[in-house]
């Protein structure tokens, strides 16, 4: 899990996604809030930490540009390697939008 942070009048707006990574795209599928700010403002932070027995191991913060992608192929296509990832059906939240995050830029910490 990672936790995305959008922001819309200099109010940040921080909530967990499920994600997919490959080749410097982040893919994540949602609605809400966090759809209604990358609208407004396609500027993102998405942030991964790695725990274990309660100890963080590592953690990755990448800054990036997000685009909504309406398209339905393309969606189910990344419903397919969001939702295995996460032990959940194809069809679970079926009304989630696909964004896609370009990269930007990469930070990383090991503890």
């Amino acid at each position: 899990m990672a936790h995305l942070a959008t922001s819309v009048d200099d109010r940040p707006h921080v909530a967990p996604v499920w994600y997919h990574y490959d080749d410097g795209v982040v893919e994540v599928l949602t609605t809400g809030q966090k759809l209604q700010n990358i609208r407004q403002n396609p500027k993102v932070a998405l942030s991964i930490q790695k725990d274990e027995s309660g100890q963080a191991q590592w953690r990755v913060t990448l800054l990036g540009t997000a685009t909504v992608v309406d398209d339905e192929e393309a969606t189910h296509e990344a419903v397919s390697r969001i939702n295995p990832k996460y032990g959940v059906d194809l069809d679970a939240w079926s009304d989630n939008v696909l964004v896609r995050i370009d990269v930007g830029s990469v930070t990383a910490n090991t503890y």
